[in-house]
């Protein structure tokens, strides 16, 4: 190159530009509008990514047993999760609404009535503790008959009118079915690359990214073996107690059961411990007892039990988290609460976790170069005083 040609200057790039800007709120734009499309099925893209979160690794080991052929492998998994999950739930669902008509149907016609089994029980207990019941307001019974009769007769005429809604909307929950079997199916096969296309994409550093892709799949696969399974075996073992001892509703029971037990340590409790305490009042002594000892020791056990195998140290969210949590996902979002509370509880814990560690690595060098400081020094101070 000649020494008096000088290479031409390289203009800086502004570090923002309008044309840049007006891309960014275009993509956020769009961003929203797509979410706004997709929400009458928000449901089911929630439960199929659950889903393929959970049996991706299953798929992912049965394709390479059957030669890396993905689509029989996806195909096989969803046979699977229809056969074992799905077609079992619409069952109990179907048969829950039936049993809810059936017991509000004996309500209407009398057959049982509610105030007067609160009544037979206020008969049987002691002076003692009818006395206790009074200084805390409650003078006699008639208003907590009043109150409990109408809230039981309330919940069963709303789970019974599901019958009617369930009939109204099977096109809707068809479709829903629909969208959610088809979405698992394609993530089954190729969420690897989905998952991949999306971590390329977002516009955080790699160490923070790669986290919160962990964090958010192990919260998801944590809730799901923690929380549904336990409530599954808690509500089967409980319903068929419920059902050998002879207790009318035995299925509605066991599905309240399943669901309290959400709520951490009590939550079975809320209904095997009044059934209890009925059963004893009104003389059947020996299923109140039987009652007794299998929520304690079988119904309640499971949960100690089982939780701790099936999630280990998946999830560190303490129990008052996962309550606040779980609560009020199940009031903002319905059913669907219960994965998407903790989940945005977990990563809530995460990304400030996340934060925090950047924070210590970056005093660390600080410290390190203060570290060989203070080291020098000591070698000179020997250097200078031997001895």
């Amino acid at each position: 190159m000649d020494e008096h040609t000088k290479p031409m200057p390289q203009l800086k790039k502004p570090a923002f530009e309008v044309e840049d800007g007006g891309y960014v709120a275009l993509l956020v734009l769009v961003t929203f509008a797509f979410a706004y499309l997709v929400a009458p099925f928000f449901g089911a893209v929630l439960w199929g990514v659950v889903a393929a979160l959970m049996f991706e690794p299953m798929t992912r080991k049965l394709a390479g047993t059957l030669g890396g052929r993905k689509n029989l492998a996806a195909a096989l998994v969803l046979i699977l999760l229809l056969a074992l999950v799905i077609l079992p739930t619409i069952v109990l669902g179907i048969s829950l609404v039936n049993e809810a008509s059936a017991v509000y149907a004996k309500i209407k016609a009398g057959d049982i009535s509610i105030p007067a089994m609160l009544k037979q029980i206020e008969g049987s207990l002691p002076d003692s503790i009818l006395q206790f019941i009074r200084q805390y307001g409650l003078t006699d019974f008639n208003t907590l008959r009043r109150m409990f009769g109408s809230s039981v007769t309330t919940g069963l005429q709303t789970v019974a009118s599901q019958a009617l809604v369930l009939g109204q909307g099977a096109l809707s929950f068809l479709a829903a079915l629909g969208v959610m079997l088809y979405l698992t199916f394609f993530l089954l096969r190729d969420g690897q690359r989905y998952t991949e296309l999306v971590r390329g994409a977002m516009p955080l550093r790699p160490k923070m990214r790669d986290s919160l892709f962990a964090h958010f799949t192990v919260v998801v696969r944590a809730t799901m073996k923690g929380t549904v399974v336990v409530a599954v075996m808690q509500g089967l073992v409980g319903g068929i107690i419920f059902s050998l001892l002879g207790i009318e509703g035995a299925l509605l029971w066991g599905v309240l059961m399943g669901f309290l037990s959400l709520l951490p340590a009590v939550g079975t409790g809320l209904v095997w411990v009044p059934v209890a305490i009925y059963l004893l009042a009104t003389g059947a002594v020996w299923q109140g007892v039987v009652l007794i000892l299998a929520g304690m020791f079988i119904i309640g056990m499971i949960d100690n039990v089982l939780r701790p195998i099936l999630v280990g140290r998946d999830t560190r969210l303490p129990d008052f988290v996962v309550l606040i949590a779980t609560l009020s996902g199940l009031q903002l979002f319905g059913l669907n609460g219960f994965i998407v509370g903790p989940v945005i509880a977990a990563l809530f814990i995460a990304m400030w976790n996340i934060v925090r560690e950047q924070r210590e690595e970056a005093r660390r060098p600080l410290d390190t170069a203060l570290s060989e400081e203070e080291a020098d020094a000591a070698r000179s101070e020997a250097e200078a005083h031997p001895g």
